[in-house]
């Protein structure tokens, strides 16, 4: 028996990265996955396959979270495959980099859409399911930007802290009807966007750190599926930070 088994997983923002990292541990864990996406459909369906060719039960559903009639789609299309949702993992984001006081209102405000306001949109639609089977686990992917700042993210970095916000009042709120909320705040992780840096700009972020390393997305994945089991049925309202002791420092 695996630890998911006979559960489901909708995992936000699923078709590379972290995200993709986490749709594989719930996968292997024994959940049928939903890969949730809003534009590389190519990327989605990559990640499905592979999913698929390991024998996971998987469905795809192009969705924008910051769109609640999108949100209410994709908890509906999963239900219907799977016939519940069990595990929610809120996981889409974007970033819109600029100096705050040059920052766009509309850049300012698509960050804040996509990271907080969808974790609202799914929380919402995906825990009215839980409610009703006085069930649940939903994980949100913060930053640890939410709790140190971040140099020309401001948008980024007050989504992730007010995420962090939305995580501890929906642990309080939904802890009677048996759904557990928890944060993973993830630190410098070893995705694209660091792959491309310059060596230069990477040994500088590389020496904040005091580990010495990048965090890989299968660290962050691990977290979210002891989250996302039995063995953290007692932890709610908590922010795990992944980060290799940059937040510590």
């Amino acid at each position: 028996m695996k630890p998911l088994d006979g559960q489901t997983a909708l995992v936000t923002g699923a078709s590379r990265g972290i995200g993709r990292a986490i749709a594989f541990a719930l996968g292997r864990a024994g959940a049928a996955v939903t890969v949730n996406y809003q534009s590389n459909a190519e990327a989605a369906e990559q990640t499905a396959e592979s999913l698929r060719a390991e024998g996971i039960r998987t469905l795809t559903v192009r969705a924008d979270v910051s769109n609640p009639d999108d949100v209410s789609r994709l908890v509906r299309e999963t239900c219907t495959t799977f016939g519940t949702i069990d595990i929610l993992v809120n996981n889409a984001g974007i970033t819109r980099d600029n100096l705050l006081l040059f920052m766009k209102e509309e850049e300012w405000t698509r960050v804040l859409d996509v990271d907080l306001k969808g974790a609202f949109y799914c929380i919402k639609a995906a825990g009215r399911e839980m409610a009703r089977r006085r069930r649940g686990r939903i994980i949100n992917i913060a930053s640890v930007a939410g709790l140190t700042g971040d140099m020309m993210r401001a948008n980024y970095a007050a989504a992730k802290a007010g995420l962090l916000g939305l995580t501890k009042t929906a642990a309080r709120e939904l802890a009677a009807s048996g759904i557990t909320v928890n944060a993973v705040s993830p630190g410098l992780v070893e995705t694209g966007l660091i792959a491309g840096m310059a060596a230069i700009k990477r040994q500088k972020l590389l020496d904040t750190i005091p580990l010495g390393r990048f965090g890989n997305p299968d660290e962050v994945a691990s977290v979210v599926l002891f989250l996302a089991t039995d063995a953290a049925a007692y932890i709610t309202g908590e922010v795990m930070v992944v980060d290799g002791g940059l937040y510590t420092r």
